[in-house]
Protein backbone atom coordinates (compact mmCIF):
# COMPACT_ATOMS: atom_id res chain seq x y z
CA UNK A 1 0.00 0.00 0.00
CA UNK A 2 1.39 3.55 -1.08
CA UNK A 3 2.19 6.44 1.68
CA UNK A 4 -0.61 8.50 0.18
CA UNK A 5 -3.20 5.26 1.05
CA UNK A 6 -1.77 4.61 4.64
CA UNK A 7 -2.32 8.77 5.48
CA UNK A 8 -5.33 8.60 4.50
CA UNK A 9 -6.80 5.85 6.53
CA UNK A 10 -5.10 7.15 9.31
CA UNK A 11 -6.41 10.44 8.84
CA UNK A 12 -10.04 8.40 8.15
CA UNK A 13 -9.31 6.78 11.62
CA UNK A 14 -8.41 9.99 13.63
CA UNK A 15 -11.70 11.72 12.33
CA UNK A 16 -13.78 8.67 13.34
CA UNK A 17 -12.47 9.62 16.87
CA UNK A 18 -14.45 13.01 16.51
CA UNK A 19 -17.89 11.81 17.46
CA UNK A 20 -20.98 14.19 17.80
CA UNK A 21 -21.45 14.78 21.71
CA UNK A 22 -17.46 14.25 22.30
CA UNK A 23 -15.88 17.38 24.14
CA UNK A 24 -12.46 17.72 21.91
CA UNK A 25 -9.64 19.90 22.41
CA UNK A 26 -9.30 22.83 19.83
CA UNK A 27 -6.73 25.44 18.42
CA UNK A 28 -8.02 28.23 16.76
CA UNK A 29 -6.56 28.45 13.14
CA UNK A 30 -8.26 31.58 11.64
CA UNK A 31 -10.85 34.22 13.75
CA UNK A 32 -12.99 36.36 11.68
CA UNK A 33 -15.50 38.50 13.23
CA UNK A 34 -18.66 36.54 12.99
CA UNK A 35 -16.71 32.63 13.19
CA UNK A 36 -13.92 30.95 14.50
CA UNK A 37 -12.07 28.47 12.50
CA UNK A 38 -10.64 25.21 14.74
CA UNK A 39 -8.62 22.27 14.28
CA UNK A 40 -8.87 19.25 16.73
CA UNK A 41 -5.70 18.87 18.13
CA UNK A 42 -4.45 15.52 17.62
CA UNK A 43 -6.96 14.85 15.12
CA UNK A 44 -6.13 16.35 11.69
CA UNK A 45 -10.00 17.67 11.86
CA UNK A 46 -11.14 21.06 11.28
CA UNK A 47 -14.45 22.78 11.82
CA UNK A 48 -16.30 25.45 12.33
CA UNK A 49 -17.55 27.91 15.47
CA UNK A 50 -20.07 30.55 15.16
CA UNK A 51 -20.44 33.52 16.79
CA UNK A 52 -23.66 32.40 18.89
CA UNK A 53 -22.25 29.31 19.97
CA UNK A 54 -18.89 31.03 20.79
CA UNK A 55 -20.42 33.56 23.16
CA UNK A 56 -24.04 35.17 24.16
CA UNK A 57 -23.10 38.14 23.60
CA UNK A 58 -24.72 38.50 19.79
CA UNK A 59 -23.26 42.17 19.40
CA UNK A 60 -19.86 40.46 20.07
CA UNK A 61 -16.47 41.21 17.70
CA UNK A 62 -14.91 37.57 18.04
CA UNK A 63 -11.74 38.90 17.22
CA UNK A 64 -11.65 40.44 20.71
CA UNK A 65 -12.50 37.11 22.31
CA UNK A 66 -9.72 34.71 20.83
CA UNK A 67 -6.56 34.95 19.21
CA UNK A 68 -5.52 32.27 16.33
CA UNK A 69 -3.42 29.86 18.40
CA UNK A 70 -5.50 30.06 21.10
CA UNK A 71 -6.33 26.55 22.33
CA UNK A 72 -9.98 25.57 24.06
CA UNK A 73 -12.46 22.79 25.13
CA UNK A 74 -15.14 22.84 22.88
CA UNK A 75 -18.55 20.62 22.68
CA UNK A 76 -18.96 18.21 18.89
CA UNK A 77 -22.09 19.44 17.63
CA UNK A 78 -22.59 17.90 14.09
CA UNK A 79 -21.06 17.21 11.16
CA UNK A 80 -21.37 20.15 8.32
CA UNK A 81 -23.37 19.37 5.52
CA UNK A 82 -22.28 18.98 2.23
CA UNK A 83 -18.44 16.52 0.88
CA UNK A 84 -15.81 18.62 2.57
CA UNK A 85 -12.36 16.92 2.14
CA UNK A 86 -11.91 17.36 5.73
CA UNK A 87 -14.79 16.21 6.87
CA UNK A 88 -15.62 19.68 8.41
CA UNK A 89 -17.73 19.72 11.74
CA UNK A 90 -19.57 22.23 13.50
CA UNK A 91 -18.48 22.83 17.48
CA UNK A 92 -19.78 25.06 20.27
CA UNK A 93 -18.05 26.40 23.25
CA UNK A 94 -21.34 28.01 25.09
CA UNK A 95 -23.20 24.39 25.13
CA UNK A 96 -20.31 23.23 26.48
CA UNK A 97 -20.35 25.64 29.13
CA UNK A 98 -23.95 25.42 29.64
CA UNK A 99 -24.04 21.43 29.96
CA UNK A 100 -21.14 22.29 32.99
CA UNK A 101 -23.03 24.68 34.27
CA UNK A 102 -26.16 22.81 34.70
CA UNK A 103 -24.30 20.47 37.02
CA UNK A 104 -23.52 23.05 39.45
CA UNK A 105 -27.07 24.23 38.78
CA UNK A 106 -28.78 20.97 39.59
CA UNK A 107 -26.83 20.23 43.03
CA UNK A 108 -27.67 24.52 44.00
CA UNK A 109 -31.34 23.69 42.60
CA UNK A 110 -31.07 19.93 44.92
CA UNK A 111 -29.19 21.78 48.34
CA UNK A 112 -31.83 24.86 48.08
CA UNK A 113 -29.50 27.18 47.59
CA UNK A 114 -29.32 30.73 45.44
CA UNK A 115 -26.85 31.73 42.56
CA UNK A 116 -25.70 34.60 41.73
CA UNK A 117 -26.68 35.97 38.07
CA UNK A 118 -26.49 39.01 36.12
CA UNK A 119 -29.49 40.46 33.58
CA UNK A 120 -28.33 40.36 29.88
CA UNK A 121 -31.77 41.06 28.58
CA UNK A 122 -35.44 42.25 28.56
CA UNK A 123 -37.79 39.96 26.77
CA UNK A 124 -41.61 39.89 26.57
CA UNK A 125 -42.64 38.55 30.17
CA UNK A 126 -39.46 38.99 32.00
CA UNK A 127 -35.40 39.30 31.94
CA UNK A 128 -33.03 37.09 30.45
CA UNK A 129 -29.96 36.09 33.14
CA UNK A 130 -26.57 34.63 32.87
CA UNK A 131 -25.68 32.08 35.63
CA UNK A 132 -23.37 30.34 34.08
CA UNK A 133 -25.78 29.46 31.21
CA UNK A 134 -29.16 31.38 29.72
CA UNK A 135 -31.75 31.54 32.34
CA UNK A 136 -35.17 33.16 32.58
CA UNK A 137 -36.89 35.05 35.67
CA UNK A 138 -40.30 35.78 35.09
CA UNK A 139 -41.42 39.45 35.39
CA UNK A 140 -43.92 38.03 38.16
CA UNK A 141 -41.13 36.71 39.93
CA UNK A 142 -38.71 40.13 40.13
CA UNK A 143 -40.03 41.34 43.20
CA UNK A 144 -43.15 41.20 45.44
CA UNK A 145 -44.91 43.91 44.04
CA UNK A 146 -45.78 44.54 39.95
CA UNK A 147 -42.79 45.54 37.13
CA UNK A 148 -44.05 47.37 34.72
CA UNK A 149 -40.41 48.56 33.62
CA UNK A 150 -37.90 45.53 32.71
CA UNK A 151 -35.38 47.97 31.25
CA UNK A 152 -33.89 49.41 34.56
CA UNK A 153 -32.53 45.40 35.40
CA UNK A 154 -30.44 44.86 32.56
CA UNK A 155 -26.93 44.64 33.70
CA UNK A 156 -27.72 44.25 37.19
CA UNK A 157 -26.42 41.61 39.60
CA UNK A 158 -28.50 39.50 41.71
CA UNK A 159 -29.08 36.57 43.85
CA UNK A 160 -31.38 34.35 42.73
CA UNK A 161 -33.29 30.53 43.24
CA UNK A 162 -33.99 28.49 40.73
CA UNK A 163 -37.38 27.20 40.84
CA UNK A 164 -37.83 24.89 37.65
CA UNK A 165 -34.36 23.14 35.82
CA UNK A 166 -34.63 20.73 33.05
CA UNK A 167 -30.98 20.23 31.67
CA UNK A 168 -32.45 18.07 28.47
CA UNK A 169 -34.57 20.97 27.53
CA UNK A 170 -32.50 23.72 28.67
CA UNK A 171 -35.10 25.01 30.51
CA UNK A 172 -33.88 27.66 33.64
CA UNK A 173 -36.54 29.43 35.49
CA UNK A 174 -35.52 31.96 38.51
CA UNK A 175 -37.00 33.74 40.89
CA UNK A 176 -36.32 36.95 43.01
CA UNK A 177 -39.98 37.37 44.31
CA UNK A 178 -38.85 33.83 46.99
CA UNK A 179 -35.89 35.88 48.15
CA UNK A 180 -37.23 38.96 48.77
CA UNK A 181 -39.91 37.21 50.86
CA UNK A 182 -38.17 35.64 53.03
CA UNK A 183 -36.25 38.43 53.76
CA UNK A 184 -39.12 40.65 54.75
CA UNK A 185 -40.70 37.89 56.89
CA UNK A 186 -36.94 38.04 58.89
CA UNK A 187 -36.81 41.66 58.83
CA UNK A 188 -40.92 42.32 59.85
CA UNK A 189 -40.43 39.61 62.55
CA UNK A 190 -37.32 41.69 63.68
CA UNK A 191 -38.79 44.52 63.52
CA UNK A 192 -42.32 43.76 65.07
CA UNK A 193 -40.57 42.13 67.87
CA UNK A 194 -39.29 45.58 68.46
CA UNK A 195 -42.86 47.73 68.25
CA UNK A 196 -45.51 47.79 70.06
CA UNK A 197 -48.96 48.98 69.70
CA UNK A 198 -49.02 52.90 70.08
CA UNK A 199 -45.41 53.44 69.49
CA UNK A 200 -44.57 56.62 67.71
CA UNK A 201 -41.52 55.93 65.68
CA UNK A 202 -39.40 57.86 62.93
CA UNK A 203 -39.65 56.44 59.16
CA UNK A 204 -39.32 57.50 55.30
CA UNK A 205 -41.80 57.44 52.86
CA UNK A 206 -40.47 54.51 50.72
CA UNK A 207 -43.33 54.74 48.06
CA UNK A 208 -47.22 56.18 47.12
CA UNK A 209 -49.74 54.51 45.99
CA UNK A 210 -53.44 55.83 45.56
CA UNK A 211 -54.69 54.49 48.65
CA UNK A 212 -51.44 55.32 51.04
CA UNK A 213 -47.93 55.66 51.55
CA UNK A 214 -45.53 53.11 52.75
CA UNK A 215 -42.92 53.95 55.24
CA UNK A 216 -39.74 52.55 56.00
CA UNK A 217 -39.47 51.63 59.54
CA UNK A 218 -36.66 50.20 60.32
CA UNK A 219 -36.30 48.32 57.16
CA UNK A 220 -39.93 47.07 56.78
CA UNK A 221 -42.70 49.27 55.09
CA UNK A 222 -45.74 50.10 56.87
CA UNK A 223 -48.97 51.51 55.44
CA UNK A 224 -50.29 54.42 56.05
CA UNK A 225 -53.75 54.55 54.87
CA UNK A 226 -55.08 57.86 53.05
CA UNK A 227 -57.62 58.35 56.04
CA UNK A 228 -54.80 58.22 58.36
CA UNK A 229 -52.01 60.69 56.51
CA UNK A 230 -53.94 64.36 57.68
CA UNK A 231 -57.10 65.13 59.45
CA UNK A 232 -58.18 67.49 56.47
CA UNK A 233 -59.44 65.84 53.41
CA UNK A 234 -56.89 64.77 50.60
CA UNK A 235 -57.60 63.54 47.22
CA UNK A 236 -53.91 61.62 47.30
CA UNK A 237 -51.25 60.91 49.29
CA UNK A 238 -48.26 62.51 46.93
CA UNK A 239 -50.44 65.59 47.32
CA UNK A 240 -48.75 66.19 50.68
CA UNK A 241 -46.23 63.58 50.82
CA UNK A 242 -42.94 62.72 48.49
CA UNK A 243 -41.09 59.92 48.16
CA UNK A 244 -37.68 59.74 50.43
CA UNK A 245 -39.69 62.46 52.73
CA UNK A 246 -39.09 62.01 56.89
CA UNK A 247 -41.81 61.22 58.71
CA UNK A 248 -43.08 60.56 62.35
CA UNK A 249 -46.06 57.73 62.95
CA UNK A 250 -47.66 56.12 65.42
CA UNK A 251 -48.15 52.20 65.20
CA UNK A 252 -51.53 51.63 65.18
CA UNK A 253 -51.88 47.89 64.11
CA UNK A 254 -49.33 45.00 63.91
CA UNK A 255 -51.14 41.67 62.12
CA UNK A 256 -48.36 39.31 62.10
CA UNK A 257 -50.11 36.41 60.16
CA UNK A 258 -49.84 38.84 57.40
CA UNK A 259 -46.85 40.52 58.09
CA UNK A 260 -48.73 44.15 57.68
CA UNK A 261 -48.18 46.97 60.17
CA UNK A 262 -50.52 49.83 59.99
CA UNK A 263 -49.11 53.02 60.89
CA UNK A 264 -50.54 56.91 61.08
CA UNK A 265 -48.79 60.30 60.60
CA UNK A 266 -51.96 62.28 61.74
CA UNK A 267 -52.62 60.56 65.39
CA UNK A 268 -49.04 62.02 66.00
CA UNK A 269 -50.52 65.55 65.34
CA UNK A 270 -52.36 67.81 67.36
CA UNK A 271 -56.41 67.44 66.30
CA UNK A 272 -58.19 70.37 65.21
CA UNK A 273 -60.44 69.64 67.85
CA UNK A 274 -57.28 70.06 70.17
CA UNK A 275 -55.88 72.90 68.84
CA UNK A 276 -59.14 74.99 68.65
CA UNK A 277 -59.91 74.21 72.12
CA UNK A 278 -56.01 75.16 73.71
CA UNK A 279 -57.12 78.10 74.87
CA UNK A 280 -60.47 76.97 76.66
CA UNK A 281 -60.99 75.83 79.91
CA UNK A 282 -63.65 74.32 82.06
CA UNK A 283 -65.08 77.15 83.69
CA UNK A 284 -64.28 79.66 81.12
CA UNK A 285 -67.51 81.84 79.65
CA UNK A 286 -67.22 82.67 75.88
CA UNK A 287 -69.80 83.86 73.61
CA UNK A 288 -70.90 81.62 70.91
CA UNK A 289 -73.15 81.37 67.96
CA UNK A 290 -76.19 79.35 67.71
CA UNK A 291 -75.90 76.85 65.44
CA UNK A 292 -78.52 73.95 65.72
CA UNK A 293 -81.18 73.19 67.64
CA UNK A 294 -82.80 69.96 68.45
CA UNK A 295 -85.34 68.64 71.26
CA UNK A 296 -82.46 67.62 73.68
CA UNK A 297 -80.40 70.99 73.31
CA UNK A 298 -78.90 73.43 70.95
CA UNK A 299 -75.41 73.38 69.44
CA UNK A 300 -73.16 76.15 69.70
CA UNK A 301 -70.18 77.50 67.78
CA UNK A 302 -67.62 78.18 70.46
CA UNK A 303 -64.49 78.47 67.83
CA UNK A 304 -63.95 77.92 63.90
CA UNK A 305 -65.73 74.40 63.32
CA UNK A 306 -66.12 73.71 66.79
CA UNK A 307 -69.41 73.18 68.27
CA UNK A 308 -70.50 72.73 72.03
CA UNK A 309 -73.80 71.11 73.26
CA UNK A 310 -76.08 73.63 75.29
CA UNK A 311 -78.47 70.29 77.35
CA UNK A 312 -82.31 71.88 77.26
CA UNK A 313 -81.73 71.86 80.43
CA UNK A 314 -78.57 74.41 80.83
CA UNK A 315 -80.76 76.61 78.83
CA UNK A 316 -82.52 78.65 81.37
CA UNK A 317 -83.99 79.10 84.96
CA UNK A 318 -86.52 78.63 83.70
CA UNK A 319 -88.40 75.41 82.45
CA UNK A 320 -87.92 74.95 78.79
CA UNK A 321 -90.22 73.01 76.75
CA UNK A 322 -87.82 72.83 74.07
CA UNK A 323 -85.03 75.15 72.84
CA UNK A 324 -86.59 76.70 69.85
CA UNK A 325 -88.77 78.13 72.59
CA UNK A 326 -86.32 80.44 73.72
CA UNK A 327 -83.27 80.51 71.12
CA UNK A 328 -83.23 80.35 67.26
CA UNK A 329 -80.24 79.71 64.91
CA UNK A 330 -77.94 82.66 64.40
CA UNK A 331 -78.02 84.02 68.40
CA UNK A 332 -75.48 85.25 70.14
CA UNK A 333 -75.46 84.12 73.84
CA UNK A 334 -72.55 83.92 76.34
CA UNK A 335 -72.12 80.21 77.56
CA UNK A 336 -70.38 78.55 80.21
CA UNK A 337 -67.60 75.92 79.73
CA UNK A 338 -68.59 73.01 82.09
CA UNK A 339 -66.74 70.24 80.54
CA UNK A 340 -64.15 69.26 77.49
CA UNK A 341 -63.80 65.82 76.18
CA UNK A 342 -60.73 65.31 73.90
CA UNK A 343 -61.16 61.76 73.22
CA UNK A 344 -64.80 61.88 72.61
CA UNK A 345 -64.23 65.24 70.64
CA UNK A 346 -67.28 66.61 72.85
CA UNK A 347 -67.50 69.81 74.74
CA UNK A 348 -70.35 70.45 77.17
CA UNK A 349 -71.86 74.09 78.04
CA UNK A 350 -74.29 75.92 79.77
CA UNK A 351 -76.27 79.11 78.89
CA UNK A 352 -78.08 79.76 82.38
CA UNK A 353 -74.43 79.30 84.36
CA UNK A 354 -73.20 81.79 82.33
CA UNK A 355 -74.80 84.62 84.39
CA UNK A 356 -73.87 83.85 87.78
CA UNK A 357 -76.35 86.82 88.79
CA UNK A 358 -79.30 85.32 87.40
CA UNK A 359 -81.65 84.06 90.13
CA UNK A 360 -83.57 81.09 89.58
CA UNK A 361 -87.49 82.29 88.88
CA UNK A 362 -88.83 78.69 90.48
CA UNK A 363 -91.53 79.46 92.75
CA UNK A 364 -91.09 79.69 96.10
CA UNK A 365 -92.25 77.47 98.31
CA UNK A 366 -94.72 79.09 101.14
CA UNK A 367 -93.35 77.23 104.88
CA UNK A 368 -97.38 77.00 105.40
CA UNK A 369 -98.11 73.20 105.44
CA UNK A 370 -101.14 73.67 103.96
CA UNK A 371 -99.23 74.43 100.82
CA UNK A 372 -96.46 71.55 101.26
CA UNK A 373 -99.31 68.67 101.48
CA UNK A 374 -99.76 69.53 97.35
CA UNK A 375 -95.82 69.54 96.76
CA UNK A 376 -93.99 66.50 96.32
CA UNK A 377 -90.64 65.69 94.41
CA UNK A 378 -92.37 65.41 91.00
CA UNK A 379 -94.19 69.00 91.13
CA UNK A 380 -93.08 71.50 89.04
CA UNK A 381 -96.05 74.03 90.73
CA UNK A 382 -99.04 74.15 91.93
CA UNK A 383 -102.43 75.90 91.95
CA UNK A 384 -103.42 79.31 94.01
CA UNK A 385 -106.95 78.12 94.12
CA UNK A 386 -105.93 74.90 95.96
CA UNK A 387 -103.84 77.18 98.72
CA UNK A 388 -106.87 79.67 98.84
CA UNK A 389 -108.95 76.81 99.36
CA UNK A 390 -107.67 75.39 102.10
CA UNK A 391 -107.54 78.24 104.01
CA UNK A 392 -111.18 79.11 103.60
CA UNK A 393 -111.71 75.89 104.87
CA UNK A 394 -109.20 76.23 108.34
CA UNK A 395 -111.36 79.06 109.04
CA UNK A 396 -114.47 77.36 109.56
Amino acid sequence: MSDNSNQFLDALEQMQGVEVGNIVNVEALDVEDSQVTVGVENAGVEGVITRREFTSDRNADLRDLVKTGDTFEALVLRRAGGDKENGEFFFSVTRLKEREAYKELEKVYEDGQTVEGTVTGAVRGGLLVDVGTRGFLPASLISNRYVSDLKPYIGKKMNLKITEIDPNKNRLILSRKDLIEKEREEAFENVANQLVVGDTVEGKVSRLTNFGAFIDVGGVDGLVHISEISYKHIEKPSDVLKAGQDVKVKVIGIDNDRNRISLSIKQTLPSPFEEATSGLTEGDIIEGEVKTLTSFGAFIEVTDGIQGLVHVSEISNKHVEKPSDVLKVGDKVKVKVLNIDPSDRRISLSIKQADPAAKSETPRREADSSVDKYMNDNDNGFALGDIVGDQLKDND
